[in-house]
């Protein structure tokens, strides 16, 4: 470990990016528990500072693929939804979103984790816990729900044990490392569609080479809340789509749909609770005006998804179905459906 701590770990001007090969003989020292936590501390600081490569995120990516114990393919297509692993303090339009699709036949994978560094925010595993979920299911289970519902969640710290071993040392740095994104690219569903978020096209830039190297047929990283994969409602927002060759990229308005409402106060945290009560009052059709920024959130998040995955024509034609949905109450019917698919047993 110190041979690779000595190249990444020069400073701002004498550091260097490893190779792939290299990279990934780091990240198999770290899960074999040969390097320390002091050594993997540094290493990962180090690699903050000097901000890693995309073949160093692909190698870390790969390796933690590795040892993580996936569902069996499907021969439905798979969406996977990949949320931020640190929480949210705004609403989490995607587990409402998510539901609505599975009702109209977009099987949909989400995964997660207690909340983490450096946000600490309502993680989406505690928003489904107080939905009245399972978070915990086996992966046969997981098969069943996905099978049945067309909807399932991964507890990701269950399936891939060497991620959970870290958790004490990301508490203690309280920083964003590259496990920050490693941790949502783990394709545990083997899901041939991903969406996840970024802050901003720089970021975004920098992760797409990755996908070269990965399975997924379909990816779209967006402008989200928070860096999620949740398009706000209160703003313009960019979706890329990123192929093999290209980084193709288009704005989507929520005034064009008659949604867009004024930003809500970023510095209130809605905890778990609050979620919960908030995605079911949607789900049941209600659009009182207090619901009325995360009522306009699911239904342009909805539209726009549908769309994307080719399920409608038009953003417009998908944000239509998605109200009829809520106003026939079929996402509640769905929320239902998904807990009865769900089997008794847990991971122990």
């Amino acid at each position: 470990m110190q041979q690779w701590l000595k190249e990444v770990a020069r400073g701002k001007r004498g550091s260097k990016d490893l190779d792939y090969q290299q990279t990934k003989e780091v990240a198999q020292t770290i899960i074999s528990g040969k390097a320390t936590d002091a050594q993997i501390a540094a290493y990962l600081i180090a690699l903050r500072l000097k901000t890693e490569s995309p073949e160093e995120l692909l190698a870390f990516v790969h390796a933690y693929q590795d040892v993580s114990n996936k569902l069996e393919r499907s021969n439905r297509s798979i969406i996977d939804l990949a949320s931020p692993y640190n929480g949210r303090n705004s609403f989490t339009g995607s587990i409402p979103t998510a539901i609505l699709m599975s009702e109209y036949g977009l099987p949909v994978f989400l995964h997660g984790s207690d909340s983490l560094p450096p946000k600490y925010g309502t993680a989406i595993k505690e928003i489904l816990l107080q939905l009245g979920l399972n978070v915990s299911q086996t992966p046969q289970g997981l098969t069943k729900t996905i099978g049945e519902a067309g909807i399932a969640f991964a507890n990701t710290e269950e399936y891939c044990h060497s991620l959970g071993m870290l958790r004490g040392i990301r508490k203690e740095l309280g920083v964003r490392t590259l496990f920050n994104t490693v941790e949502k690219l783990l394709n545990l569903a083997n899901a041939e569609s991903l969406m996840m978020g970024a802050y901003h096209r720089t970021a975004i830039n920098k992760i797409a080479p990755i996908f070269k190297g990965l399975s997924y047929k379909n990816v779209y990283v967006v402008q989200g809340m928070e860096g999620s994969e949740d398009l706000p409602v209160h703003r313009n927002s960019f979706i890329f789509k990123i192929t093999d060759n290209e980084i193709e990229s288009f704005i989507v308005k929520p005034e064009e749909y008659g949604l867009l409402v004024p930003e809500l106060d970023k510095d209130v945290k809605l905890a778990a609770q609050e979620q919960s009560e908030i995605t079911q009052a949607i789900l049941s059709g209600e659009q009182s005006k207090s619901l009325q920024p995360y009522y306009n959130q699911v239904l342009f998040n909805t539209g726009i998804r549908y769309y994307l995955f080719g399920a409608v024509k038009d953003i417009g034609e998908g944000i239509e179905i998605a109200k009829q949905q809520l106003m026939e109450q079929r996402g509640l019917s769905q929320l239902e459906k998904w807990k009865r698919s769900q089997d008794k047993y847990i991971i122990s």
